[in-house]
């Protein structure tokens, strides 16, 4: 007789009640708003300063310029921007191997704008209780008066979180002053619009179902772990069996530190039970250490209940009493530490030596090359020259080897503060020289020189010269 398999249907989803997160106060908590007050203050601030009479941060798409204080990058400096991501990824695989996820919980924009946003609500809508009342309720004045405010709050946080985005890549100061005047372009608007409700969605609604379900790290971070990374952890030999004790008298030698209290996960913003092990919810905020300190306290018990802590120490080894350093420096944290120093090294060693003037040799291909009087041959280009500074220089064009070639006409520029222009160039080669090469393409170079700087060279660029036959 085959055998009958029971088919047992499974929903597709299941609905997961709302998260009211219990606001606590702690060493984590402390750290996690004042990493939210610094990032913020970068952000909403960095668009308002100004260098040399301009916006000190802007990068200009329609321009193609991109400035820095006083350096201006080109698109041909894209190179800095992948090393700049690339310095990124090696520095969250280097924070990851040490101490797991503290990027997640206390600088990722997804939980930093969740955290304002949930103070925004607990201003209006009060404790997780009255949260919890409030969406019980039937609609009345008061669950409109402060429902509608709460949602204006946000509309009005995301709308100046879109302006302050798009004052990035647009004048800033000027774009103030359209949107108060209501001229602003159907392209500006659309954007300040976009992120604007990207931030209201994302941080109001949204919430931790993007670490849960949108975000790829928190898939892929245990390839970045091992046993002794450090994270949000429970120690289970120290806290079970669980007890529902208040004081130290009434405690058994079977009986756990965790008084099963559920304060762990009413102040977690994914609402895990970290108890229950690592999970890739969890975000590594350590507002669970908060909250379970604090009733460690009140219980006269020792805290670290719930702390920072690697498997490996979770195991009881040893190393556990080492010192913070020699307990997380291995091999793993060697290398992402040594390509990371690398990676920043070379990149900053290449940005302090980018010279200020920048050209690009572009050759005639209409006429490839000519003959001109008394046998001289000439080839034609086209030189783009670019101010990478953010004060006038003038510069001036020569072109080697000078025993072979020579420009007809001097070719001198003057530029302005993060000026690009165009000039055409023509290079003779005298008739003994092109008989002596005739059918070579010869190499040459062309060299900028600036007299600020006694004319010494700045940039150089090779190029060809083709003699014909």
């Amino acid at each position: 007789m085959p055998k009958v398999i029971p088919i047992q249907p499974v929903e597709a989803w299941t609905p997961v009640d709302k998260i009211h997160a219990r606001s606590t106060q702690g060493l984590f908590n402390r750290w996690r708003w004042t990493f939210v007050w610094l990032t913020q203050a970068f952000f909403y601030g960095v668009p308002w300063l100004t260098w040399n009479a301009r916006q000190a941060v802007l990068f200009d798409l329609e321009a193609k310029r991109f400035y820095l204080f006083g350096a201006v990058l080109f698109p041909q400096d894209l190179i800095y921007l992948a090393a700049l991501l690339v310095i990124s990824a090696l520095l969250l695989f280097f924070a990851t191997a040490v101490v797991g996820r503290v990027w997640c919980g206390f600088a990722c924009p997804q939980t930093v704008y969740t955290s304002l946003f949930m103070w925004i609500e607990h201003r209006f809508e009060g404790s997780p209780q009255n949260r919890k009342r409030l969406d019980q309720a039937g609609w009345g004045p008061e669950k409109l008066l402060r429902r509608g405010g709460k949602h204006l709050a946000w509309a009005a946080f995301g709308l100046w979180t879109g302006f302050t985005f798009v004052g990035y890549f647009t004048a800033i100061r000027p774009l103030a002053a359209d949107i108060l005047s209501l001229s602003v372009g159907p392209w500006t608007s659309f954007w300040v619009l976009f992120y604007g409700l990207f931030t209201y969605l994302n941080a109001g609604l949204v919430r931790e179902k993007v670490c849960l379900h949108m975000c790829p790290y928190g898939r892929f971070q245990g390839s970045l772990m091992d046993e002794r990374t450090l994270n949000v952890a429970y120690d289970h030999r120290r806290g079970e069996p669980r007890r529902g004790r208040l004081e130290d008298d009434d405690r058994t030698v079977n009986q756990g530190h965790c008084i099963d209290c559920t304060l762990c996960v009413q102040v977690c913003p994914t609402g895990i039970d970290i108890r229950n092990g690592l999970q890739a919810a969890c975000i590594g905020c350590g507002l669970c250490i908060d909250a379970c300190d604090d009733v460690m306290g009140k219980v006269h018990a020792p805290k670290g209940l719930i702390r920072m802590a690697s498997l490996h120490e979770l195991g009881g080894a040893a190393s556990s009493q080492r010192p913070f350093l020699r307990r997380v420096w291995r091999t793993r944290v060697w290398v992402y530490g040594g390509l990371l120093a690398l990676v920043i090294a070379a990149t900053v060693a290449a940005f302090a030596n980018r010279p200020d003037v920048r050209m690009n040799v572009i050759r005639d291909r209409t006429v490839m090359a000519r003959q001109v009087e008394q046998g001289a041959v000439e080839n034609v280009y086209t030189l783009q020259l670019m101010n990478a500074s953010d004060h006038t220089r003038t510069v001036v064009v020569a072109v080697e080897p000078p025993h072979l070639v020579s420009l007809h006409q001097p070719v001198t520029a003057e530029l302005g503060p993060a000026q690009a222009t165009t000039i055409t160039a023509t290079v003779r080669m005298p008739s003994v020289e092109a008989a002596q090469h005739a059918g070579e393409v010869v190499p040459i170079r062309f060299v900028v020189a600036s007299p600020e700087r006694a004319g010494q060279a700045e940039v150089d660029e090779p190029s060809t010269f083709l003699v014909p036959r």
